[in-house]
């Protein structure tokens, strides 16, 4: 049992933290709303990309010459890497082998001054010598100045961002007068995509152009195995918030789940076994939330990697699951343990009717959310990409 002081502590800064993004999220609201502002629509955002690159061509698919900027962490060389180089040849620049960030003082005291340095550079001596069509980020303000994103900007090709957590990074910790989120360097992109639905506002106030973009997954690798179904439920993730309470109060109730990741006692699964996990559980269980918040809710890679990998998916109800999935058909949402529980208990109690949720998820995922898709439609509207 968690300490009672932990605990409360625990909820303190839960507390603490969904009344900062409470107050952000109105904040940026009313200066949406006192200043006319509209989200553009994807017919505008070509069009603003256009007057940016009027000389722009689209190219056929396999022959797009792309710059890739992002770090390595578990999934990024898995999913973007290969999902880009669909669409043709890929420079790859990863920071990670030469200037560790894992060290935040050291960071920000000298380390991001030289990758920032030595990003420009490089990317400058790229497009010199071999041209690029597009550079693709996966960037955050704790890794990027505004600085170096006009050095880039200045090569002349659009200059396009990923952003999979605004709902509580948009703006995130504030070093030395700048955000470590997207805030003060979202401007400095041509396109700004994120998977937070409800960011899109604030990026408009910033002065940037978004597009709303949810994750994706690869089915080249989060595929089917054809392996017996062993584990009634699993739970594959990081051990935080309200995960382990509600995975040990469904061992109590009968319930057999394995839980994988970093916290728990088995550890994380590589790549390989946490997609073959999928395949051999009846269920697998997802949790909505966001890391330190209590009902602050946003779109997982998993919500698109489980059902691509042909797993059941039973998650945490939040209104853009509603966007991306026929709930209840497709995939299984749950509000509250009691329902959670019910549903865990009826879909192990009808397999026949499991299997066809599980079916129809497989399929709409496979059909509808690929990172190729994904990176298809931004190119598309950059121009980019002959239809």
């Amino acid at each position: 049992m968690d300490d009672p002081l932990k605990t409360l502590r625990r909820r303190f800064r839960a507390w603490r933290s969904e009344s900062r993004l409470r107050r952000e999220f109105r904040t940026y609201q009313e200066k949406f709303v006192l200043r006319g502002l509209s989200i553009p629509d994807e017919t505008q955002v070509s069009r603003i990309i256009g007057e940016r690159f009027p000389g722009l061509s689209p190219r056929a698919k396999g022959t797009l010459r792309t710059i890739a900027v992002y770090h390595h962490y578990n999934w990024e060389n898995h999913s973007l890497l290969p999902s880009l180089q669909k669409f043709g040849p890929v420079r790859h620049y990863d920071w990670g082998a030469r200037f560790d960030h894992s060290r935040e003082e050291s960071w920000h005291a000298s380390v991001k001054k030289e990758m920032n340095r030595d990003l420009a550079e490089r990317v400058r001596s790229w497009i010199d010598r071999d041209g690029a069509d597009v550079i693709f980020t996966y960037l955050s303000g704790a890794l990027v100045s505004p600085e170096t994103l006009r050095a880039l900007r200045d090569c002349g090709v659009p200059l396009v961002n990923l952003s999979l957590n605004d709902k509580e990074n948009f703006v995130g910790k504030i070093r030395r007068g700048l955000a470590m989120g997207s805030r003060d360097i979202c401007r400095c992109f041509d396109l700004c995509c994120t998977s937070t639905e409800d960011a899109l506002a604030k990026y408009v106030v910033e002065g940037a152009v978004p597009l709303y973009l949810p994750e994706g997954a690869n089915p080249d690798v989060h595929r089917p195995h054809d392996l017996a179904k062993t584990v009634d439920v699993s739970f594959i993730g990081q051990c935080y918030g309200n995960r382990r309470e509600t995975i040990e109060r469904l061992r109590q109730r009968g319930v057999a789940v394995e839980a994988y990741g970093h916290g728990w006692p088995a550890g994380p699964l590589s790549a390989e076994e946490m997609v073959r996990m999928y395949s051999r559980s009846r269920i697998n269980l997802g949790f909505g939330g966001v890391m330190g918040h209590r009902e602050t809710y946003c779109l997982k890679g998993r919500d698109f990697e489980i059902p691509m990998s042909g797993g059941l998916y039973l998650t945490e109800h939040h209104p853009e699951l509603e966007r991306v999935y026929a709930v209840g058909e497709e995939i299984v949402t749950y509000s509250g343990f009691d329902d959670l529980l019910e549903k865990i208990r009826r879909l192990l109690a009808d397999p026949a009717e499991a299997e066809r949720i599980r079916s129809r998820g497989y399929g709409r995922a496979l059909r509808d959310h690929t990172w190729e898709m994904r990176f298809g439609k931004v190119f598309r509207l950059l121009g980019l990409l002959a239809e």
